[in-house]
């Protein structure tokens, strides 16, 4: 498993993530949007620790800064 997410992206990913939870868990939002963003807050911090994001590969993206050699 190649990275292909660079700093910029994990790092908003990560603060999403965290208004996410904050919103569930403050109770601001509920129902099926609750249980969607939660889902998502588990998947935006999972992929910011790994620094994979496996929808990135059929689409052929990276976000990893490009080596000048």
């Amino acid at each position: 498993m190649k990275k292909n997410m660079g700093a910029l992206d994990r790092t908003i990913r990560t603060i999403l993530a965290v208004i996410m939870a904050v919103l569930v868990f403050t109770k601001a939002v509920h129902g099926t949007l609750a249980y969607i963003l939660a889902i998502l807050t588990i998947i935006f911090i999972v992929t910011s620790l790994i620094g994979f994001c496996p929808l990135y590969v059929p689409l052929r993206i990276s976000t990893l800064p490009k080596n000048k050699s």
